[in-house]
């Protein structure tokens, strides 16, 4: 049955038992995502950086949780609001850094950019332009899971603006129907580009859409890195059961616009100001320093590693080449072996 609309996310005091190293684990990477995404700002402003770019500033705790929630094997498939998933889950800061310069060491061969980051080797399937697009995909990944008789899930994150998609509604149909092991994901930061979600639909728990399809759903605080984990974990355990996908509605928040050539005259200073009290990566500082699990001293040690790290990506950025242009048309198709056709 899915929950009520009355339904609270599970915050603060659903914490759980996590560890040291978790703790720092989760410190580590979204200082990684939020450096990152800061520097790329910077060397868009620059013009390094050309065509679209979304920063995932102040919704770390979205990835971050749901990364330490499951497994190398399962699958990760996105919207164009990229950098941050991939870098959480291992792939090399410098290739993402060249992808988005547009070089040809790349992650994505200098091909796709910002919005088109995709890693095989971790598993993650991509961020995509089409509002929606990935959707139906992630189902689609899903399916094959399950065909193959594997114990492996799919999450598949979107914006609150891809709700409105026909695709969307299908995916959930499907997904449900077919008990697929696929987690959906709402990061609901509020706003679809530049209008907030009660200006644009009748129903503000976006969570409460998965009732239509007898889907367990949920709202989640997208802040905390706990309450994600906690989801994505019990959402992650349903599946591997058989027993079909849940859809996670993260309340979470961008400190930036929708994309880099958004001036944000939608909403105040203060309303910013007011959720950067929650910071993600703040509130993951306090509770280390509280629970002694490591010093200031040491929180500083890891900031300056990181540091370290994403001015090295932009130097193997800046010093790489840019693709032939012969290679435009490569990688279009690939070669499928198909054993049921004979000549």
């Amino acid at each position: 049955m899915a929950t009520t609309a009355q339904a609270k996310p599970r915050g603060p005091k659903d914490k759980g038992d996590f560890s040291r190293e978790t703790y720092l684990h989760w410190f580590e990477m979204m200082y990684l995502m939020r450096r990152f995404e800061d520097k790329s700002g910077q060397l868009y402003g620059m013009q390094k950086i050309r065509g679209f770019c979304h920063l995932y500033i102040g919704q770390e705790a979205c990835a971050a949780g749901a990364i330490t929630a499951l497994t190398k094997d399962d699958k990760w498939i996105t919207a164009y609001r990229d950098h941050a998933h991939p870098l959480g889950l291992g792939t090399d800061p410098r290739q993402v850094m060249a992808e988005l310069y547009g070089k040809e060491t790349g992650i994505s061969k200098g091909k796709g950019g910002s919005m088109h980051i995709f890693d095989k080797s971790k598993n993650f399937f991509g961020g995509h332009g089409i509002v929606g697009g990935q959707v139906p995909l992630g189902a689609g990944i899903a399916f094959a899971e399950k065909y193959n008789k594997t114990s492996n899930v799919c999450i598949c994150h979107m914006g609150d603006g891809a709700v409105r998609q026909g695709a969307f509604h299908e995916a959930l149909n499907l997904s449900m129907l077919w008990k697929l092991p696929v987690i959906f994901v709402i990061e609901n930061n509020g706003y679809a580009m530049g209008t907030s979600v009660k200006r644009t639909s009748n129903v503000t728990e976006l969570y409460t859409l998965g009732d239509a399809y007898d889907m367990p759903s949920e709202p989640v605080d997208g802040m905390s890195c706990e309450a994600v984990h906690l989801a994505v974990a019990r959402a992650a355990e349903r599946a591997r059961a058989g027993e079909g996908p849940t859809l996670l509605e993260f309340r979470t928040y961008r400190y930036k616009g929708h994309s880099m050539s958004d001036p944000q005259k939608y909403r105040t200073k203060e309303e910013v100001d007011e959720y950067k009290k929650r910071d993600p990566i703040e509130i993951t500082r306090t509770t280390i320093l509280e629970k002694k699990f490591a010093t200031e001293k040491e929180l500083e040690a890891i900031e300056a590693k990181v540091n370290a790290q994403v001015d090295d990506s932009v130097k193997f950025a800046e010093e790489s080449k840019y693709p032939d242009p012969k290679e435009a048309l490569t990688d279009i198709y690939a070669q499928a072996d198909y054993p049921f056709i004979t000549d």
